[in-house]
């Protein structure tokens, strides 16, 4: 018998953003999922960045395959798609309640649907969903921009600006904003208001089906309410434990790294692919981070609560045993460690672990359990269609999450292919039960986007673009240095792990996209 499904996305947040899993956030909801479902703990992206990560849930097949290996990409609305096929198969009502990100963000014009729906006054369908409400980060667009308009427009211009770096807060550290919007009004409240009426209309049809709740937090710009920002004061928060605690030791642990590391910390490459142009790590002050910090357990905290106002409803309407519930987020947040922030071509624990929660409806009988199985995005189509009883979409590449104890998986790939061309860099990763190794491809200059006077704006004569010609790379020792300070890949103790890694890697990354996808935005 086919099963409600409700599959709860964040953006960018870590694996230790939750309570259960030690942070000082008050995350309830989440904490019970993970008590009474499956807890993977080495739960690993396949991107770092949104629209590759977000196409890889929506399709389960890696970035490498589907095209989009950068944001700025377009998935057509016609492509293949795990909601078209649940509805195509057990007959689902699929809706999309959040951030999207399918599609450009950057979209002055309004050249695709996803940010023409809203000022065409229409709810879809879309990519296979019935019905869909977007928000995204403060006033971009969306649905949630159009109520607020039109309903608290005294309330439209406490949010910030993304990626522009400009600081704020108390310590001025870059991209927190005073934000005075009532707690109520806020997307993360909204968008569970929207969930919670929907799942009402849906339950009256008698027809199973498939929501995907999607939170733009805690991605910057971190412009919580700012009435909320009490619930933690940044001056009792300690730093992360992948920050060095120096200046002498971050450049002592990046120095052992490719080049692109050291230049971003000292600010002679500027990181655009994910953070504001002008950030330089080097200059965060360890209070800047604990008031980022602040802001994001505030904003983590928001999420929970809109979460579990949500699982209650379904308790309230008897269908809770009944329904599959996923959370997880697209990718992680650097959030001080190494003294950096936001994110980038950075493939390290910070960005790559994420929160991985699955429980299962009750017919499954499976024992709540912390798993150390390592899954990753790729396996959640495949979990979807289990759970509605469907057969697994031809072009999947992933398999269902083990609900055996027993079931071992002995890797998860991860790939990176800049956005802009003038950058260039390709990685690809390797994570099994015990190391991560990046072999970092030749780089090139005829892929990705190209905006001249953007480049120009960017890194003009001054900045260093990194030029690797292949033999680059980067290789930890997950148990022994979790936080991965110390690249072991050129160290001869560990040549023949390096070996058989890499040709572990090589013998399993995925197929390619026979189609090559423009780049055709900067966000």
């Amino acid at each position: 018998m086919a099963r409600n499904i409700l599959f709860i996305t964040t953006d960018q947040q870590r694996f230790d953003a939750l309570g259960c899993h030690g942070s000082v956030a008050r995350t309830p909801a989440a904490d019970m999922l993970a008590s009474e479902g499956i807890d993977f703990t080495c739960a690993y992206t396949n991107h770092a960045v949104c629209m590759p990560t977000r196409t890889t849930m929506f399709t389960g097949q890696y970035p490498l395959t589907h095209g989009i290996t950068a944001n700025g990409m377009h998935y057509s609305t016609g492509e293949k798609g795990v909601a078209r096929w649940l509805k195509r198969h057990a007959g689902y009502r699929t809706a999309l309640i959040g951030k999207s990100h399918f599609e450009p963000m950057f979209d002055p014009f309004l050249q695709f649907m996803q940010n023409r729906l809203a000022p065409l006054g229409s709810n879809g369908p879309w990519m296979g969903f019935d019905h869909v409400e977007l928000a995204s980060h403060g006033l971009i667009g969306g649905h949630y921009t159009r109520w607020l308009l039109e309903n608290h427009p005294e309330h439209t211009g406490g949010f910030a600006i993304a990626i522009a770096g400009k600081g704020g807060g108390e310590t001025g550290a870059p991209e927190l904003h005073h934000n005075p919007i009532p707690r109520e009004l806020y997307h993360s409240d909204w968008i569970a208001d929207r969930a919670i009426a929907h799942i009402s209309d849906l339950n009256q049809t008698g027809s199973p089906w498939f929501i995907w709740m999607s939170f733009p937090d805690p991605h910057h710009p971190f412009d919580p309410p700012a009435g909320e920002l009490r619930r933690h004061n940044w001056r009792d928060l300690e730093l992360p434990p992948g920050n060095p605690g120096s200046d002498q030791k971050c450049i002592e642990s990046l120095k052992t790294k490719p080049r692109h590391w050291l230049d971003y910390y000292m600010g002679d490459y500027q990181n655009c692919e994910g953070a504001p142009v002008k950030f330089v790590p080097r200059n965060l002050t360890h209070d800047q981070i604990r008031e980022i910090s602040q802001y994001i357990h505030v904003e983590n905290e928001l999420i929970d609560e809109a979460m579990g106002r949500v699982l209650a409803h379904l308790e309230r309407l008897g269908i809770y045993d009944d329904t599959d519930i996923f959370f997880t987020t697209d990718h992680g947040d650097l959030q001080g460690d190494f003294n950096f922030a936001f994110k980038g071509p950075f493939h390290t624990n910070s960005l790559l672990h994420i929160p991985f929660i699955y429980k299962p409806a009750a017919c499954e009988n499976a024992a709540p359990r912390v798993s150390e199985q390592l899954v990753s995005h790729v396996d959640l189509v495949p979990t979807f269609c289990r759970a509605a009883g469907v057969p697994l979409p031809p072009w999947a590449q992933g398999r269902h999450l083990p609900l055996d104890p027993g079931e071992t998986r002995e890797r998860v790939i991860t790939t990176w292919d800049s956005q802009f061309r003038v950058i260039g860099m390709h990685m690809r990763t390797l994570i099994n039960d015990r190391y991560i190794i990046t072999a970092y491809l030749p780089s090139t200059r005829g892929r990705g986007g190209r905006w001249p006077l953007l480049e120009h704006a960017i890194w003009g004569s001054k900045g260093r673009i990194p030029n690797y010609d292949g033999t680059e790379g980067e290789l930890y020792d997950r148990l022994e240095d979790p936080w991965q300070w110390r690249n072991l890949w050129n160290d001869p103790a560990f040549k023949r792990v390096k070996s058989d890694l890499l040709a572990d890697l090589w013998d399993n990354m995925p197929e390619e996209c026979a189609q090559e996808r423009r780049v055709v935005s900067p966000v």
